[in-house]
């Protein structure tokens, strides 16, 4: 009799085993398709604004650009570039994306006509008062993350698959990130953020999305909700351009001193 369950028991670990092996599996063939079907557009621009709620309904506004370079056998670069309000006109973000290896993000100060290190360990912290993280805003990276697929679902009319991402990089501000991925454009329709406590902290939700070059999916509209200080912020994103010729020098830490 103990014999027997001792070996019922060796069966279902192992089986257990198994199907966490399995999991982690799927998750990364799922990640992997993310990343080829939205490798190869070289560059492209947009307008974007965000729309800043305080836990009273109060709103701000601030509008800028971005740029992004896609760079082969590395993360993105991105360059944000703020136009109004006037008290953030001029302000930029340089971001060079990454994968295990921190990502390397400047904050360039029209004020003090300088340019800022953001350091690695702070990279949790608001970007220009939104919801959003700067480790948000940098491009997603297959290597930044582990996977383990869960379960198959819907989100907003949309079938997903729902991955658990683990960051695997050094000093990221949350424990995991559970993601539901549209099935049919691998796109993100909802990613819930768990802080290092390993509670809910933030919702970002995808809305709007359009193709581009017949290949390429763009959501016009995000949304970030945090539901610890209950605060928010809309992203829209319009004007979206590809192939603009940009070059690694657009991108330069020197060249964001003369910004305009």
């Amino acid at each position: 009799m103990k014999t027997s369950m001792y070996v019922a028991v060796l069966l279902v670990l192992g089986a257990s085993v198994v199907h966490a092996e399995i999991q982690e599996d799927r998750g990364y063939t799922i990640a992997k398709e993310i990343d080829k079907r939205d490798s190869g557009f070289g560059d492209s621009s947009n307008d974007s604004m965000f729309t800043l709620r305080n836990a009273q309904g109060e709103e701000s506004v601030r509008e800028f650009t971005v740029k992004t370079l896609e760079v082969p056998g590395d993360g993105d670069k991105d360059l944000a570039i703020f136009h109004r309000p006037a008290d953030v006109r001029g302000t930029a973000v340089l971001t060079f994306s990454h994968g295990v290896k921190p990502d390397d993000q400047w904050l360039f100060l029209p004020d003090l006509k300088r340019v800022k290190r953001i350091s690695s360990v702070n990279k949790s912290g608001p970007f220009l008062g939104s919801e959003f993280a700067f480790e948000d805003i940098a491009s997603w990276e297959i290597d930044k993350y582990t996977y383990k697929y869960l379960r198959d679902d819907v989100s907003d009319g949309h079938e997903c698959f729902v991955v658990e991402n683990t960051p695997v990089y050094e000093y990221s501000g949350y424990s995991k990130r559970i993601e539901w991925v549209d099935q049919t454009i691998y796109q993100p329709q909802k990613i819930e953020f768990y802080d290092r406590k390993n509670t809910l902290l933030k919702t970002l939700t995808f809305h709007d999305y359009r193709q581009y070059l017949d290949r390429y999916w763009r959501a016009g509209r995000l949304g970030m909700v945090n539901h610890q200080n209950e605060k928010s912020t809309t992203l829209a994103r319009s004007n979206y351009k590809f192939k603009n010729g940009f070059k690694e020098s657009d991108f330069a830490e020197s060249a964001l001193k003369y910004i305009q």
